[in-house]
């Protein structure tokens, strides 16, 4: 039985590792540069320090566009651009022609959204409107030891190997699109207003009116100024990533390490370090496009890592996407959620689970899309740093981390233990 003196001690040591690789990977490593080929050498070589053989340690080299990371919203924000002068300049002449042109803007729309579930393939936008970097995603396989078993389990352990730096921090960039999307609707809702009272003439008291002008304005301003500060969200190399995401790094490297020695009986473990997470998650998409067909939904889950922690914060804890969407609020993976809930009571560590309206992409967002389980660990205050030069060593609090290890330790052997009753 390990006494209060040892526990202490192995916690110093877990957390003094933890350290070690949030300093070995303190650098830019944005994909396709040469900073994402060294951290690509550096996993190999710390997966090698684990034990694991040249076998077990697999590389997955891949190219992919840029178009949806940069030229994609660009595109988008013109036009939105666009459908705001058509409804100021065309409105008064003759409201079916602002109609007909953004109906066309629209066709222009969705025929880039109906790409972006599988944006790995490369097709005309990919071609013509970005061009092609080339990444490489590093994962290592630890089978389940029940080999007589026709139905093994997968469990995905990830995180992202590479960073980017943005014009503005990432904190920015999710309040201004949050600003964009709903007076986009306001602006919606209006023209359509709009519609009715030309063709029914709707009467309204005089107050009422006045208010619903300035709130017009209100919401063109917002508009405009939140897509054009978006359009000059442009992607740079000077995040040396240490909290976005050499966090989730070195939890994955630990948990393989504890696994390596300790494999499930009745699940496949995969610890994946995915590239390319920062442009698209195209890393998470090659990984699936070649595994998907091995994995039973049924039983296959992601345990995703992104950014964690954040020292001398007040919101400085353990948190997990609970739910997503404007409405309805749907309720991600409630599986592996009350699993990892359990195993944060029995650990004795602080959490919480929040809600995403949008503005989060993580390596999550493609298994999701397949219909997989999967959670997301993070700590949304970390945003304050990440995608900026700021993203430094010293804003890792390595505790955390060590408790997000415990808990998903827990976590994983729980899932092993109520197999038969899971995949029932």
């Amino acid at each position: 039985m390990i006494n209060k003196k040892e526990s202490q001690e192995n916690s110093s040591l877990n957390k003094e590792r933890f350290l070690n690789y949030i300093n070995t990977f303190d650098f830019p490593r944005l994909a396709g540069t040469e900073g994402e080929k060294k951290a690509v050498n550096l996993t190999i070589t710390t997966f090698k320090e684990k034990d694991f053989n040249k076998d077990q340690i697999f590389t997955q080299n891949f190219d992919f566009s840029t178009f949806y990371s940069t030229s994609m919203m660009k595109i988008i924000i013109l036009m939105n651009l666009i459908f705001i002068a058509i409804i100021y300049l065309i409105k008064y002449l003759y409201p079916f022609l602002t109609f007909f042109s953004i109906l066309i803007l629209l066709l222009i729309f969705f025929s880039m959204l109906k790409v972006l579930k599988h944006p790995e393939l490369k097709g005309f936008w990919e071609k013509y409107f970005g061009h092609f970097v080339s990444a490489t995603n590093v994962f290592v396989k630890i089978p389940a030891t029940n080999v007589s078993s026709q139905k093994i389990g997968n469990i995905i352990v990830s995180a992202h190997l590479d960073s980017k730096s943005q014009s503005f921090k990432t904190i920015w960039r999710v309040i201004l699109i949050r600003i964009w999307l709903y007076s986009e609707i306001f602006l919606f809702l209006f023209y359509i207003f709009f519609l009715i009272d030309y063709h029914f003439y709707v009467q309204i008291n005089r107050i009422l009116e006045i208010l619903w002008e300035i709130s017009i304005i209100i919401g063109t301003i917002l508009t405009v100024a939140s897509n054009v500060f978006l359009l000059f969200l442009n992607i740079k190399n000077d995040s040396p990533g240490s909290l976005d995401n050499a966090t989730g790094m070195a939890i994955v490297f630990e948990l393989s390490s504890f696994f390596k020695s300790n494999p499930l009986h009745n699940f496949n473990l995969w610890f994946c370090q995915f590239s390319a997470e920062e442009i698209g998650t195209m890393g998470s998409r090659e990984f699936l496009d070649m595994y998907d067909k091995k994995f039973t939904k049924n039983y296959t889950y992601q345990i995703n890592f992104d950014m964690v922690s954040i020292a001398n914060n007040k919101s400085n804890f353990i948190e997990y996407i609970k739910s997503y969407g404007i409405v309805p609020r749907k309720k991600i993976s409630p599986i592996l959620s009350q699993y990892f809930i359990n195993s944060a009571e029995i650990e004795r560590v602080n959490y919480h689970g929040f809600h995403v309206a949008l503005g989060a992409h993580t390596d999550s967002i493609p298994f999701h899309l397949r219909k997989f389980d999967s959670i997301d660990i993070t700590t949304r205050a970390a945003a304050k740093y990440t995608h900026s030069a700021e993203d430094t060593p010293d804003k890792v609090d390595p505790q955390i981390l060590f408790e997000v290890y415990k808990v998903v330790r827990l976590l994983i052997q729980s899932i092993d233990k109520d197999y038969n009753k899971l995949i029932k």
